[in-house]
């Protein structure tokens, strides 16, 4: 009976470390990329519980920032600007997780302070249903129609990335560049004459709901909403263009779990991981074929030779500024 015991409380020994294992993630949202996917699996498959996180990229770096010298989060996820910006700060540390040599240059940090771990393709995410009649618009120029009063929605530019990729997008549509934003303040000027809606977070419920029927929004929300909920959704790529935008993570510097976050970068980055993505409708930043099941639900390859990538670091470098431009001259 003394063995049995012994060994009944070296077995529990044993596996509480792993139940009790938890890291915090900023700007891990569940309605966000199929977050909520992957987050189970990190739980099942490492043990570690990821709380959800409802930040959008700006907060979670303030946050960071905030918090610097006594940190909370274990890991970060963000748009790439952002995830740029936290290098600079120097909120976060290198970490090179298996796979990262596989990553394209240009999409990660050289040290590994931040690194991408899928893609989307800035468009809009259309609940057809809630349009009233009006046909499904097709261009960025079409969102300023009259049909379209008050059914436009756009993530605060100033805060959310997601927001800033879709000014990005417009301000590339019209002629603009990395170094001349004044196409996109004029879009957006524009644009407020049509009583548009501006959240601060990821709104894809609100998209189902049909309170926001027209949302710039990435193909993957889209997609997610075509194949996985009741309605008519649809994703459209703007005539004028779009630009395909990278999401990176990071391991915060500090970090009070670090090998945790270590794991869960690793889990990520991994084939399992980056096949979680695709099933999201999310390119993996590895060089991994979407499997044919997936691949037919997106939009014909000769519609994505409208979406460009841009100069992520001079993206970067711009953004703070046309924040201020936002705020000050459109909101």
């Amino acid at each position: 009976m003394k063995h049995m015991l012994l060994a009944t409380a070296m077995t529990m020994v044993a596996v509480l470390p792993a139940q009790a294992e938890d890291a915090v993630c900023y700007n891990c949202p569940p309605q966000w990329a199929d977050w909520s996917s992957m987050l189970k699996a990190v739980d099942e498959k490492l043990g570690v519980k990821m709380p959800h996180d409802n930040k959008n990229s700006g907060q979670a770096l303030s946050q960071l920032l905030a918090e610097k010298a006594s940190p909370v989060a274990d890991v970060a996820y963000y748009g790439v600007t952002t995830g740029i910006k936290a290098g600079n700060e120097g909120v976060v540390t290198p970490y090179k997780p298996a796979g990262f040599d596989e990553i394209p240059a240009g999409l990660k940090d050289a040290d590994g302070r931040w690194f991408a771990v899928h893609y989307g393709t800035l468009g809009f995410f259309v609940n057809v249903d809630a349009l009233g009649g009006a046909p499904v618009p097709q261009c960025f120029a079409d969102l300023k129609k009259p049909e379209y009063r008050g059914m436009v929605g756009y993530l605060d530019p100033s805060s959310a990335f997601v927001g800033y990729a879709g000014a990005v997008a417009a301000n590339i549509a019209f002629g603009g560049d990395l170094k001349n934003f004044d196409p996109a303040i004029k879009f957006f000027k524009e644009l407020a004459q049509n009583d548009p809606m501006v959240p601060k977070q990821t709104s894809f419920a609100r998209v189902v709901s049909g309170e926001i029927p027209i949302l710039f929004d990435y193909d993957f929300n889209a997609y997610r909403g075509k194949y996985e909920e009741d309605g008519n959704f649809e994703f459209v790529l703007p005539c004028e263009g779009s630009i395909r935008v990278p999401y990176v993570m990071s391991l915060v510097a500090g970090a009070p779990h670090e090998e945790t976050g270590k794991k869960v970068l690793d889990f990520i980055l991994s084939d399992e991981g980056q096949a979680i993505w695709t099933n999201a409708y999310l390119q993996p930043a590895r060089p991994v074929e979407l499997p044919a099941e997936v691949a037919e639900k997106f939009l014909p390859a000769s519609d994505y030779e409208r979406a460009v990538a841009v100069d992520y670091a001079e993206m970067e470098k711009a953004q703070a500024a046309f924040g201020e431009r936002y705020l000050n001259e459109v909101k």
